[in-house]
């Protein structure tokens, strides 16, 4: 039989440093955005950082917000693709050779 700590995740557990970015479309100022210290604009896609542990419930706050998830992605994906982009654009910047 398998003990309890097969089911359950640590604090120092791989899910707890799990860290996912939501790019959100349409949120808008409503009630419950009324209710945060900051205003909530509706022109464009936001970007959150949102830990693995709360990903159920900040989607479905999201949702209330009148918000659409247009994409997910780790954290760890975006600053391997920021990092891989940095050199590049660095190498790009200079004079072309003939």
């Amino acid at each position: 039989m398998l003990s309890q700590s097969a089911f359950s995740l640590g604090p120092n557990s791989v899910a707890s440093d799990r860290v996912f970015v939501y790019e959100v479309q349409g949120l808008r100022q409503n009630d419950v955005t009324s209710q945060n210290a900051y205003p909530v604009r509706n022109s464009s896609n936001i970007e959150m950082q949102v830990p693995y542990s709360r990903m159920n419930e900040q989607m479905r706050r999201i949702t209330r917000m009148g918000g659409k998830i247009v994409g997910i992605r780790s954290l760890a994906q975006s600053k391997a693709a920021i990092s891989a982009a940095a050199p590049a654009a660095a190498n790009s910047g200079g004079t072309a050779k003939a």
